[in-house]
């Protein structure tokens, strides 16, 4: 069995944006020399998260505007009394989940027509990091 790993960094330029990683992960897989098995995307902090779906502008604000009604910025969380100003952050993240498992076959992710891979920073403009796991044969 191999196991590599690997990290993608970035650079958020918003509070809140989403960042397509889906050919840095395709690479890291092809890197990786696995043919058959499954690579682990996951955020490496906790108001950032991993998903699968569709790219598509529309769909990506209708994310946001979603996730905004859901959890909305501003309001007056109870984890603000601790000195964060965060808290719609951790519970959008929560939300979207922090990771995601995909697989691979003939060495190349094997993703549905449209599936794309995005992480999506929720308390941003600054430097972040996923970890990206390839396991198999």
């Amino acid at each position: 069995m191999i196991v590599f790993t690997d990290y993608l960094f970035f650079n958020t330029k918003q509070r809140q944006e989403f960042v397509r990683i889906t050919d840095e992960i395709a690479d890291l897989v092809k890197k990786s020399g696995v043919s058959e098995g499954t690579v682990l995307v996951s955020a490496m902090h906790i108001t950032a998260g991993v998903f699968v779906n569709d790219w598509e502008d529309g769909l990506i604000h209708d994310f946001q505007v979603w996730l905004e009604k859901l959890a909305p910025a501003g309001l007056d969380y109870r984890h603000h009394q601790t000195g964060e100003d965060n808290a719609d952050a951790h519970l959008k993240r929560t939300i979207m989940g922090h990771q995601v498992v995909l697989p691979i076959t003939k060495g190349a992710l094997d993703l549905g027509r449209g599936s794309t891979c995005s992480t999506r920073s929720f308390d941003g403009q600054r430097r972040k990091r996923v970890i990206v796991k390839v396991m198999g044969m």
